[in-house]
């Protein structure tokens, strides 16, 4: 089986020193090729280095650059010739991550509308999927896109925890959806378990959102509490049985839909 991670966090100070063991980790378990999410402009330029410096081949390692809204405040004149500069780097394959995160305001809401706005801009102009992030936010996020819909490639709410209404309402806005270990949370992502049976084939990709959401289903656990890529295995388990799929063909379909969405070439392991 390959599997792709779409979003890794591989730049969080976690994994500082252990880049090389956590990817080794990552291939041994079948995940052949994973997108380094950007959250910040610097934190962007720090995952296209890393892809640069761990994957001389550049097959396996991309990156996606933006802000996520948490970081909206920090949106400035220079934010965009940067973003715009990094994207235009053959490693980097869609803009974000970038969104609405109504559930913590960390910046405040109409700067994170504002925001989202100048990244799906930049994503229409350079022809480049989108990498969302909601939260308590679905019903302005889709009216903001659909404003934007028509002139995307495509574009992916990362990391999907919503309920059945916001799903729908998505998937009718042709958009992609991506799960994570939420799905493996008995306390929080029950409700997922009917809902990814929804998801048509060619819409859903796995991802594991790490260092976070260590899916609480694994054993055993590590005992530093962090979450890897390697674990996606866990939450590929999880999401094939409640769609009752098998965990080889969920791996294809998936797989290949996250190849076709960032445009990623096939490698053979």
């Amino acid at each position: 089986m390959q599997l792709i991670d779409i979003g890794v966090n591989l730049t969080n100070p976690s994994f500082d020193d252990k880049h090389q063991a956590v990817l080794d980790r990552a291939y041994a378990a079948g995940v052949c090729q994973l997108v380094l999410t950007g959250t910040s402009v610097d934190g962007s330029e720090q995952a296209l280095e890393l892809c640069r410096q761990l994957d001389e081949s550049a097959l396996r390692l991309f990156a996606t650059a933006g802000i996520h809204p948490h970081c909206a405040s920090d949106w400035n004149a220079d934010s965009e010739q940067r973003l715009r500069g990094l994207l235009k780097e053959p490693n980097m394959v869609a803009v974000g991550e970038c969104g609405l995160d109504f559930n913590r305001d960390f910046s405040p809401r109409p700067q994170q509308e504002k925001v989202l706005e100048q990244h799906l801009a930049m994503a229409v102009e350079l022809q480049l999927p989108v990498f969302l992030h909601e939260r308590d936010a679905s019903q302005r996020l889709l009216e903001i896109l659909r404003d934007y819909r028509d002139q995307l490639p495509a574009a992916v709410v990362h990391c999907f925890t919503g309920e059945k209404k916001a799903l729908f309402s998505y998937l009718d806005l042709d958009l992609h959806i991506g799960i994570t270990g939420w799905i493996c949370d008995e306390r929080r992502g029950t409700h997922l378990h009917p809902l990814v049976k929804e998801i048509k084939r060619g819409r859903l990709m796995l991802e594991s959102d790490a260092p976070y959401l260590l899916p609480r289903s694994l054993r055993p656990k590590p005992k530093n509490g962090r979450n890897e890529p390697a674990y996606l295995t866990e939450v590929l388990r999880e999401v094939a049985l409640h769609r009752e799929e098998s965990e080889e063909d969920l791996a294809a379909h998936t797989t290949a839909c996250a190849r076709a969405f960032f445009r990623l070439p096939s490698i053979t392991q």
